[in-house]
């Protein structure tokens, strides 16, 4: 009698696997599952250090590591990986790109129902220009995970954001092809925005422009920029950049290319002539 009902409990058992395993091989597989294998070939370049890391850095819990390892790999150290197959995060960046601008159009129309169109097109333009995503890939220590050639670690180390720009964009792909879009929509709120946010970049941060359109408005001419002194390494070279108005200095800033010193100098000047306008204000000093 018991040997009767072990048999019967088996080929019930038989039965339940082989159902289960007809509505799995039946199911319909998204084309991205169907071609993971050809699209994401196992690199193993990912430490288990790095990988908690990465983890904590995006607030996921990585389940399929090779989506991640190739958003982090930039074609420059295509050549380490020959024999894997190795794909670069370039594809990725592609469909990066594309959630990155739907879910910050998103975020700003539910953020600034005031706003028309125009306005919220010029904040999703700072939003995901190419330094704002390098500022937030810095703040989360991507710099760090990148997997690159040494040449090109030296341009990011140099200051490079286009690296890094690229790879947050396929980060966030990696995430969505990972846990799906409510996970990637968490991503771009609860991480990059607060960046963005905390390091004001909700806000026009062309300060050469804001100080042109400043001196124009009260009848001044044009900023001249000087370059008052450069030094460091050719690989790790710093500006210091003046802004003048005729002989009248308004502000100096520093940078690794001119570009940014520029645009460092013309924020302190704007700072300084904020202040001096205060001040005008509260004891009727002339401010500038």
């Amino acid at each position: 009698m018991l040997r009767s009902a072990l048999r019967s409990f088996t080929n019930s058992l038989r039965v339940a696997l082989d159902s289960f395993c007809r509505h799995i091989c039946s199911r319909e597989r998204s084309p991205i599952e169907e071609a993971y294998r050809r699209l994401f070939p196992p690199l193993k370049a990912l430490s288990a250090q790095h990988r908690t890391l990465l983890e904590h850095a995006l607030g996921v819990r990585i389940r399929t590591v090779a989506y991640y390892e190739q958003a982090l790999l930039h074609r420059s150290a295509l050549p380490r990986f020959g024999k894997h197959r190795a794909i670069s995060n370039e594809r990725l960046e592609f469909l990066g790109d594309a959630l990155l601008g739907f879910l910050t159009a998103e975020y700003l129309f539910e953020r600034y129902p005031e706003l028309p169109e125009g306005e919220l097109t010029k904040i999703r333009t700072w939003l995901v220009n190419r330094r704002t995503l390098a500022i937030c890939a810095r703040k989360l220590a991507l710099d760090r995970l990148l997997i690159t050639s040494s040449s090109a670690r030296q341009a990011i180390e140099r200051g490079s954001d286009a690296p890094l720009a690229d790879a947050l964009e396929a980060l966030i792909a990696a995430v969505y092809l990972d846990h799906g879009l409510a996970a990637a929509r968490t991503l771009v709120r609860n991480r990059l925005l607060p960046i963005a946010e905390e390091e004001k970049l909700l806000q026009d941060t062309n300060y050469k422009s804001l100080l042109l359109e400043y001196l124009q408005a009260r009848g001044e001419p044009p900023p001249q920029y000087r370059v008052l002194h450069e030094h460091g390494p050719p690989h790790a070279r710093e500006f210091v950049v003046g802004v003048y108005v005729g002989q009248r200095c308004l502000g100096i800033g520093t940078g690794r290319s001119k570009k940014d010193a520029e645009q460092n100098a013309a924020y302190e000047a704007l700072k300084a002539v904020e202040q001096a306008e205060e001040d005008e204000h509260n004891n009727g000093a002339p401010h500038l």
